[in-house]
């Protein structure tokens, strides 16, 4: 059974009027960009700085993977949370988990799309200059 637990991203984020807005490959890892509801200037950025394995989903509602059990830990409009037993972890490569060890499974929640990381790093949280 996915037990969710949340994690707090430093900024009050009502996870349903957000969407992700850009999503960076960095020379070791990731960062992508949310929407931050009422605010045209500035944007959350969610970061890795270690390898990652990424998966982008987007129509929330179209799940890719039923696990036939309930979703325990998950919160009401809450944005960021660190995962255990969910599929998505289970199914990835033993070799670069290994390698990558401990490695963590992380996901983030906006009402148009979802995003999930593996990586035996931590989030980093930072509100930047939105662009475009």
């Amino acid at each position: 059974m996915p037990k969710y637990e949340p994690i707090t991203s430093g900024v009050p984020l009502k996870a349903s009027a957000s969407d992700l807005i850009a999503f960076r490959w960095e020379v070791n890892g990731i960062s992508a960009d949310f929407l931050i509801p009422d605010d045209d200037a500035h944007a959350l950025r969610v970061s890795f700085d270690r390898q990652c394995i990424v998966r982008l989903l987007d129509e929330m509602p179209l799940s890719t993977e039923d696990d036939d059990t309930p979703n325990e830990g998950l919160v009401p409009e809450h944005f960021a949370y660190r995962l255990e037993g969910a599929r998505f972890a289970r199914l990835q490569s033993e070799t670069w988990k290994e390698i990558s060890a401990p490695v963590t499974h992380y996901q983030f929640v906006t009402g148009w799309g979802c995003m999930d990381v593996l990586s035996g790093g931590s989030p980093s949280f930072s509100v930047v200059p939105r662009t475009g």
